[in-house]
């Protein structure tokens, strides 16, 4: 059986730099009827877990490490006995929420993770944050870019372990260099595709944020 993309929204909050926001996050299911992989384990576990059913979960893979991204990562961890994967570079913001729970293996560029048939390529994309990465799957035609590129432009860069320019290179030399019709499915809102995105580059240096 071919793999799927299966989507749910789940709701928190996000804290950094002494702020605290509501948000809903995006969680993807890549995977088929036997096995799965989580990207980005946000808020609650047991919703995460239910859509996962019977199925074996690989691995939880976390695009970057602040806390509405990764808040449910070790209970689902606990729950299923999958890793927690995440780039070396987050750790400091990782030991922000769990300080006492270190991830289960190292992300780094151009690793593979193989689920259900297909291969997902792992690109370092620093800027939202020095570890963020995204997860190319050019077998379902689809990239997963966490908080680096959403539908309108970069991630946010106005807070602590980010940087603007960071992210506009990793959009530019790592995302926009893909085919234009791969869908961008994002951390939080809508998805959008590689193509919608790549006219509005100049638009965003210039508007520098």
């Amino acid at each position: 059986m071919a793999a799927r993309i299966d989507h749910l929204v789940t709701s928190g909050t996000f804290s950094l730099d002494g702020g605290t926001w509501d948000v809903d996050n995006n969680v993807w299911i890549v995977g088929d009827d036997t096995e799965a992989i989580v990207v980005d384990a946000a808020h609650d576990a047991d919703a995460i877990a239910a859509a996962l059913g019977g199925r074996r979960l690989v691995a939880i893979v976390s695009t970057h490490a602040h806390n509405d991204h990764i808040d449910a990562a070790p209970a689902l961890a606990a729950r299923t006995g999958a890793p927690i994967l995440l780039h070396g570079d987050d750790l400091p913001l990782w030991k922000q929420t769990h300080p006492e729970r270190a991830p289960d293996g190292e992300l780094t560029d151009g690793q593979v993770i193989a689920v259900a048939g297909t291969e997902l390529t792992v690109l370092h994309t620093p800027g939202h944050a020095p570890g963020a990465v995204c997860l190319y799957a050019p077998g379902l035609g689809t990239v997963f870019t966490g908080d680096t590129l959403f539908q309108g432009g970069p991630g946010a860069t106005g807070r602590s372990f980010s940087d603007f320019p960071t992210i506009v290179g990793s959009i530019r030399d790592r995302l926009l260099t893909l085919p234009p019709e791969t869908v961008v499915r994002t951390g939080h809102g809508d998805s959008t595709t590689i193509g919608a995105e790549a006219p509005h580059l100049d638009e965003w240096i210039a508007r520098g944020h």
